[in-house]
């Protein structure tokens, strides 16, 4: 008897389709150069002589071809526009710190004319960085369409780093270090690896991609420091922390599955078990940049390891996981 013929298979409804690439458009790499003393840019160059600046260049953007000014115009010229989202005093240190130590401000500022000077849509922090670390002027990119200002927001769009994306960029940083500065020390880097914290987690996502990192980030924001130790000596250093800390999370997940067994259907099972098990789960956080943690690390996850060995599955109750959900989002991965 003949075998019946396989109808072809259907797409799924809703799968997604490549996106062909759009037809060429926009200036030739040697057609985008604009003279700054030329018609195309005079209106915009007059404005930036006017407030004091001088013009650094013109080009077309890639994309239409719109006229484009490179400026160096006088920091007090330029504002936020008021409609930008509120400035965060931490950001703003945060991001003076690390142009403070790499020596260079580099991205200019968007910045459309105003009538005293300049507006800029997306550049309160830079700005404040830069007003902070006593700069006398900025490099703006000046753009003539004033309606700019009200679609950068839209222009911004990009996929938010979250635990996973920043501690495996972190790692990977430290380890392209260690091979090119062998010798230098990791807390020399810290304004580059921002905190110890991501150089262990990314540790163990290298090894575990779908890791539970934001359970354990509480934990090691207390007690992980920058190591004085050389680059080459402190990546192995974590590298075994990373091990211990996954081995910890082995345990914890044995006790989810048997929390789950018992009949607990909740997506926190395993951030109340890291919270009990926690050994600095009531120390506040220290408010001083150096400050000494409460305990080593080798000796938080060795009370960590004893912790979930001793830990009892009955002791959790509703309201533990009710807590912890009302706090979960702050944490996530």
């Amino acid at each position: 008897m003949p075998a019946k013929k396989k109808s072809p298979k259907k797409a799924p409804r809703g799968a997604a389709r490549g996106r062909k690439p759009a037809a060429a458009r926009g200036p030739e790499p040697r057609d985008s150069v604009i003279d700054p003393a030329g018609n195309d840019v005079a209106e915009l160059a007059g404005q930036v002589k006017r407030h004091g600046g001088a013009v650094v260049g013109a080009y077309r953007d890639p994309f239409a071809g719109q006229a484009l000014v490179l400026a160096s115009v006088p920091i007090k010229k330029v504002v936020a526009t008021p409609f930008q989202r509120d400035l965060s005093k931490t950001h703003a240190t945060r991001l003076a710190d690390a142009i403070g130590a790499a020596g260079l401000f580099l991205d200019p500022v968007i910045a459309v004319p105003s009538s005293d000077g300049f507006w800029s849509p997306n550049g309160r922090h830079r700005l404040e960085a830069a007003r902070r670390l006593g700069m006398r002027a900025v490099t703006v990119l000046l753009v003539p369409d004033d309606k700019i200002a009200y679609r950068i927001l839209a222009l911004n769009t990009e996929k938010a780093h979250n635990l996973r994306d920043r501690s495996l960029e972190v790692i990977r940083m430290a380890r392209q270090l260690a091979k090119e500065q062998p010798r230098s020390k990791e807390s020399e880097h810290a304004v580059t690896f921002e905190s110890p914290a991501f150089l262990t987690l990314g540790c163990a996502y290298e090894q575990r991609s779908r890791f539970a990192g934001s359970s354990y980030q509480s934990v090691l924001n207390k007690v992980d420091r920058f190591l004085e130790s050389t680059l080459p000596a402190a990546l192995r250093q974590r590298e075994q922390w990373a091990v211990r800390i996954m081995d910890i999370d082995d345990r914890v997940a044995a006790h989810v599955k048997t929390m789950q067994a018992m009949g607990m259907k909740s997506p926190y099972l395993r951030a109340v078990i890291v919270a009990r098990i926690n050994p600095v789960r009531f120390t506040p956080p220290s408010r001083k940049k150096d400050a000494a943690p409460p305990m080593s690390m080798a000796e938080a996850l060795t009370k960590m390891a004893a912790n979930v060995r001793k830990f009892d599955p009955k002791s959790i109750r509703p309201g533990d996981l009710a807590l912890v959900a009302a706090i979960a989002p702050s944490t996530a991965d």
